[in-house]
């Protein structure tokens, strides 16, 4: 077999395969997919109470469900929201103030909405997130109510199915109006509501449980205390256990491909943090039972779980017990995927993910004993996926969530992809201090790259010069015309020629390994650029790239669908044609190997022809960020390539002219030159 087809075999095949991890990731189509949620049990209530809003609802009405001799109900409240954290998201200064604002529904006693605070600061710098609306830029959104066509809705947070073992019923406290007990201001203006659903013997009139439950947020804190409390209230033990739902509604981050997922964080017997393969929008989709939904990890001690975005991630971490190392009482955690409106293409947009936890059963004293009570207490981190925060504070690095934050590893391992591209990520951000644009951050990182690569590259390219030039030779082709019949004395006279000349196929081979070596920099630096947090909503050029984590749209229109490719087009982006023309200039520098057959020379103008327009196509909507860092890397390798290009010729010159005679790896000894007279006669 053929060397050349050797060769272009593996690069087609490596292509493909890249290509089958890109399309996988959902470039093409919109990740959108049904609810798969299974209720524990099913239950039954009366009329539900009204839905919340400014309307109080009926105080008769009560949710219950019990043997007719014993009926558990609470009554319902008010129907309202409450604001806690920031006053007004729009002019919020998050440096001075909250980061957040919540909005709490005593329905489920829930969190209805997170916004993230979206002021300026006094020096006029924007400190906040905005959702990037180019025209009526709004607070980001991380998490929004899921409401359903039947009515139903389901909020973060939310209480859902308090479970009394023994009696075998449940109450769904999600469809419940707990009391509002009012917002407090705590220690370091903290805020604090707090609300509380009574439970009761519907028949006896005597209170049986008092469920409480508090939401507290700091000012400069991206952290939101939970705290459930249950308490026995009757003269008999309570075998009880809840449901609970986790962070629902994350919105969707990158227009190009839905990057959403669950994950969660674990400590194994070492001691060491270790994450849960993070389980993508795509996935949820297609699970078929629960236990592909479950997030679990043997041998292992839960840490948190997280539903998250590109950038963004709410993360939630169950607290241990007073003189316990680890959290016990957290049981079955899910990821979950809901289709709101239920439309069998999955493609509204209202498509989203979620966590379910299951509470695991406690015993509870008669009131008045201890043991009658018991607490339940999280954290819920609602805040970028940033390294470098990550790392500021000890509470964050200790859990390890910069597990969060997603790195495509293409086909190199993680385990090497991410150390890269955090390094590269704080080169990044100490480049910013002395130069404060990104988008030249990134140019100029791309040259130090190279830069630093060039003996490796050149080497490489020379092995490969060396002996593609040996293979296109007339003795060859004289060779290949002579033994045409006959393949085996054609390779072993070519092979005999290769030797002679101090060349084999293995330097065809050496010649690529230094693109395979630098292939893991390559794809951690790419990465970085398209990971990175800082990026989002940061410019390159007022004019032109004003945000490097969206494409760069210099005319935008209404989307349009193109039919069986189902790709999307909304603007004219320039940065895909620029990537286009820097890929042709880096082909037309790169050596060529000459084409045996009229055949061969037609596979290989195909083949150039596809690199030029897959790329451009397949990237076309990627952030301008990527696009950029890879036009600036073509547009630097093809002046790379054209430098080593006129070594090699410069060299070929001199053993033309005997100036530097062959080594003895190709046949020869150097031919040393005489020394030159210090004064001339």
């Amino acid at each position: 077999m053929k060397i050349k087809f050797i060769f272009i075999s593996l690069i087609v095949t490596y292509l493909l395969f890249c290509g089958f991890l890109v399309f996988e990731s959902g470039i093409f189509k919109d990740n959108a997919y049904k609810k798969r949620c299974i209720l524990l049990q099913n239950t039954t209530e009366t009329k539900e109470p009204a839905e919340a809003g400014n309307k109080e609802a009926p105080k008769e009405q009560t949710i219950s469900q019990g043997p007719a001799e014993v009926v558990l109900g609470a009554q319902s409240a008010e129907a309202r929201t409450v604001i806690i954290g920031a006053k007004d998201p729009n002019t919020e200064n998050p440096e001075t103030g909250f980061h957040l604002q919540l909005k709490l529904n005593t329905k489920g006693a829930s969190i209805e909405k997170a916004t993230f605070s979206n002021g300026i600061s006094e020096d006029g710098e924007h400190k906040g997130f905005s959702d990037r609306d180019a025209n009526n830029p709004r607070p980001l959104v991380l998490l929004n109510p899921l409401k359903f066509t039947d009515g139903s809705e389901i909020l973060s947070m939310s209480n859902d199915e308090l479970i009394f073992i023994d009696r075998k019923v449940q109450l769904p406290l999600n469809k419940l109006y707990w009391q509002f007990d009012g917002v407090e201001k705590v220690a370091s203006g903290c805020e604090k509501a707090t609300f509380t659903a009574l439970i009761t013997d519907q028949v006896s009139r005597n209170d049986v449980l008092k469920v409480t439950k508090s939401f507290s947020i700091l000012p400069g804190s991206y952290l939101v205390y939970c705290d459930v409390n249950i308490e026995n209230l009757s003269a008999r033990e309570q075998n009880v256990r809840f449901n609970m739902t986790g962070a629902v509604g994350v919105s969707r981050e990158d227009s190009r491909s839905d990057m959403r997922g669950v994950a969660a964080a674990f400590k194994d017997g070492k001691g060491q943090i270790v994450s849960n393969k993070k389980v993508g929008i795509n996935k949820l989709r297609k699970a078929k039972s629960a236990e592909e939904l479950r997030l679990e990890r043997k041998n292992c001690q839960f840490l948190w779980a997280a539903v998250t975005n590109k950038y963004f991630a709410a993360i939630v971490v169950p607290l241990a017990e007073e003189g316990k190392d680890f959290c016990g009482w957290l049981g079955g955690k899910f990821g979950r995927y809901y289709n709101p409106d239920g439309d069998t293409e999955n493609d509204s947009g209202d498509e989203t993910i979620g966590l379910d936890m299951k509470i695991s059963a406690a015993t509870l004293a008669p009131a008045g004993v201890e043991g009658s009570g018991k607490d339940y207490n999280f954290h819920l981190y609602l805040g970028p996926k940033d390294k470098e925060l990550f790392d500021s504070n000890d509470y964050y690095k200790n859990l390890g969530f910069f597990h969060t934050i997603d790195f495509i590893g293409c086909c190199c391992p993680t385990s090497i992809i991410q150390p890269l591209a955090f390094f590269i990520m704080w080169l990044m951000n100490a480049l910013f201090v002395y130069i404060p644009n990104y988008g030249i951050v990134i140019i100029i990182l791309v040259f130090i790259v190279r830069t630093v690569l060039h003996p490796l590259t050149k080497a490489g390219q020379v092995r490969m010069s060396r002996f593609t030039k040996v293979l296109s030779s007339p003795e060859v082709q004289e060779i290949k015309k002579k033994y045409a019949k006959n393949h085996m004395e054609m390779q072993k006279r070519i092979n005999e020629f290769q030797k002679e000349r101090g060349v084999s196929p293995m330097d065809m081979m050496l010649g690529m390994l230094p693109t395979f070596v630098q292939m893991p920099l390559w794809i951690a630096l790419w990465s970085a650029v398209n990971s990175s947090i800082d990026l989002r909503g940061a410019a390159f050029l007022p004019f032109w790239i004003t945000d490097l984590s969206v494409p760069d749209a210099l005319i935008s229109w209404q989307t349009v669908t193109i039919p069986l490719l189902g790709f999307k087009l909304s603007s004219f982006n320039l940065l895909p044609i620029l990537m286009g023309l820097a890929f042709y200039l880096q082909q037309k520098t790169m050596p060529q190997q000459a084409a045996a057959t009229p055949e061969q020379e037609q596979q290989q103008k195909i083949m150039k022809l596809m690199m030029l327009l897959m790329f451009p196509l397949i990237l076309y909507n990627a952030p301008s960020g990527v696009n950029l860092y890879i036009m600036a890397s073509s547009f630097a390798g093809a002046i790379e390539q054209y430098y080593i290009r006129k070594h090699i010729r410069e060299k070929e010159e001199q053993e033309s002219r005997g100036m530097v005679e062959v080594t003895s790896k190709t046949g020869g000894k150097v031919k040393k030159k005489k020394p030159k007279p210090f004064i001339k006669f």
